[in-house]
């Protein structure tokens, strides 16, 4: 077996990718580097009960799918990002009722988890009871863009490639999520750009 040393994301990642077409079990590497990341991402959305088997469905179905990986369309982290984003497409149900049962009753301050480790960031389980239930209120796919942005830090450009959308359809569904938050939450929402924020 050879061994493979990750060297970064892109071009590392994806000679990672296509040196796991004649050794699958270079394929690890992958996962190893974004499984966390990728986890976080999902919890935050999801909760953690439902992230486990969203992540797994994510990372299988980018090893069943890596011979169709193009290296020139999106990096392996916007393309995990992209599989991770329709799989919770498919948990539509369960974002809602996250969303909705924390904008009534705030996160369980019991509940241990990855977010623990990332409290800086904004997350389904630590967000305010006013913006959980904003963000429920926002349509599917503006919500998934605005998350994007917020939870996975992609740019417009990265979201369009991991979404398959074009890049101008980003930055309507953002500034569109944006614009009914900001209408719900006034100055005090924190997924606001600084920018924006000063605008009203």
């Amino acid at each position: 077996m050879t061994t493979v040393s990750w060297a970064g994301p892109l071009a590392g990642d994806a000679e990672v990718v296509r040196g796991s077409l004649v050794e699958s079990e270079r394929f690890s590497v992958i996962f190893d580097a974004y499984f966390g990341e990728i986890h976080r991402y999902v919890a935050q959305r999801l909760g953690a009960d439902s992230a486990e088997d969203v992540v797994a469905e994510t990372f299988l179905t980018a090893f069943r799918k890596r011979t169709r990986y193009d290296p020139s369309r999106a990096s392996v982290r916007v393309w995990l990002y992209g599989i991770a984003t329709n799989l919770i497409r498919r948990h539509h149900r369960t974002e809602l009722r996250t969303l909705r049962a924390l904008g009534r009753h705030g996160p369980d301050p019991d509940v241990p988890g990855h977010e623990d480790e990332v409290s800086a960031q904004v997350s389904a389980q630590s967000l305010r009871p006013s913006i959980a239930a904003a963000l429920a209120g926002l349509h599917q796919r503006d919500r998934d863009v605005l998350l994007l942005v917020a939870l996975a830090d992609l740019s417009h450009e990265e979201i369009a490639s991991a979404l398959g959308i074009p890049y101008g359809t980003v930055g309507s569904r953002l500034s569109r999520a944006r614009r009914k938050l900001r209408a719900v939450l006034g100055e005090s929402n924190p997924m606001l750009d600084p920018e924006e924020a000063g605008r009203g």
